[in-house]
């Protein structure tokens, strides 16, 4: 069915992703719908383990969800590695790779470069303000989308502009950092750390939360919330809920948008970060 003909899913879906969930941090789910340039917050949902998170996917239920976990690799990076220049079969060397694997060939490509130019870089980064997805640490983006989009792919789902699957059920990349910046500017609002979930970070969450009441970002959407669900985001100290309600206003953005906000040049290896 041509794209332009899918009907697309009321059910929106923002997701907080962690390649190693637990119950101390869980992969968070905001559940949303929208009304015109309104969204309203229906739920929040934790997944204490990947594969309670891969039995949701697999349901069949129509959705579009964002979610904060890179769905592709640097064109520069396959290229130099002699990897597969295809979404598909590259995504599936990938994830039969082990992660210690994963960091030595990552380790070995940035050693060979200069200094300030270490990583590679896919063309939505620099738009985005996004950590290259080749990162293992601080943040370990590599082995988010190690984990991750095996996930999607097992569960059957469309990566539009990626991979053709199950068209009711339609997976995007998004990057929270993204939204919270332009409202926020470089205000820290989030930390695992207990010792650092300071004061100053939660008036961040609270003006954070406030500026997407508003209707703030050029995305164009006010969020909709009850007194108890402010209260909620506003008391987590990590951002993890706070930065899955933002993957859902990006997944609220692009239910509107002519291929769901995916630029027509968009490299089909590397994949784009929605809103970018």
């Amino acid at each position: 069915m041509p794209s332009s003909l899918i009907q697309v899913p009321t059910q929106l879906l923002g997701v907080d992703f962690s390649s190693a969930p637990s119950r101390r941090k869980p992969v968070w789910m905001a559940q949303g719908e929208r009304h015109g340039a309104v969204l309203r917050l229906q739920a929040l949902q934790p997944f204490e383990t990947l594969d309670a998170f891969a039995a949701w996917l697999r349901q069949p239920q129509p959705w579009l969800g964002v979610f904060d976990l890179p769905f592709g690799l640097p064109r520069e990076l396959v290229e130099t590695l002699g990897w597969p220049r295809e979404w598909l079969p590259l995504m599936r060397h990938y994830a039969s790779l082990g992660r210690a694997e994963i960091r030595e060939r990552f380790a070995a490509f940035c050693a060979a470069r200069p200094v300030g130019g270490k990583f590679a870089h896919r063309a939505c980064d620099g738009p985005a303000g996004s950590s290259p997805s080749m990162k293992w640490v601080n943040p370990p983006v590599a082995y988010m989308l190690h984990a991750g989009v095996p996930l999607l792919l097992d569960a059957g789902v469309s990566l539009p502009g990626l991979h053709e699957g199950d068209p009711t059920r339609l997976a995007l990349e998004g990057y929270p950092g993204l939204t919270a910046r332009e409202l926020i500017g470089r205000r820290s609002y989030k930390s695992d750390s207990k010792a650092l979930q300071t004061a100053e970070r939660l008036i961040a969450r609270k003006d954070l939360i406030e500026a997407l009441e508003q209707g703030r970002s050029r995305l164009g959407l006010r969020l909709k919330l009850s007194h108890a669900q402010r209260d909620e985001l506003a008391a987590d100290g990590s951002g993890d809920k706070l930065d899955a309600v933002l993957c859902l206003m990006q997944a609220a953005w692009a239910s509107q948008q002519p291929r769901h906000g995916l630029p027509k040049d968009m490299d089909a290896l590397e994949g784009w970060i929605t809103s970018a």
